[in-house]
């Protein structure tokens, strides 16, 4: 199967760390495979994609909102794999399960203080890019 965002994914590394794209930022496919051993469920692809481009890069991973390290991920109890959460620990993103062989699913947010989950209208993908922009864009 080709790679549909993977190079994308690695050039979020010069566009906003100003820095070549490193193998170091990003996992090796039997580090992933490793993490996700103990999981009984299958990631999507994009989401195994941006863990294999920038997995390691903890300026991206941790930029204003905590992407979980392949090995933490996990699915509540509503049926949601969730994989992001803010810093403030008010919101946490995830997947509907139903959705997990789709590759480039929509992202669904929680408030966690209701308990509630509700679609970002986007994919992952398209989340993704735009979360970046947001978290490096230059208030004036």
């Amino acid at each position: 199967m080709t790679d549909m965002f993977l190079e994308k994914f690695r050039a979020l590394v010069p566009k906003y760390l100003e820095d070549e794209w490193q193998e170091e930022d990003g996992l090796s496919a039997s580090e992933l495979d490793e993490a996700l051993a103990a999981h009984s469920f299958t990631i999507p692809m994009v989401l195994r994609e941006f863990y294999l481009a920038i997995g390691g890069c903890e300026d991206l991973m941790e930029a204003y909102h905590y992407f979980w390290d392949p090995e933490e991920l996990e699915v509540d109890d509503e049926g949601f794999l969730m994989f992001l959460e803010d810093e403030e620990e008010q919101f946490t993103w995830g997947f509907r399960v139903g959705d997990l062989g789709v590759p480039d699913p929509i992202v669904w947010r929680r408030n966690n203080a209701r308990g509630q989950w509700k679609s970002e209208e986007g994919t992952f993908s398209e989340f993704v890019f735009d979360m970046f922009d947001w978290a490096f864009s230059d208030e004036d």
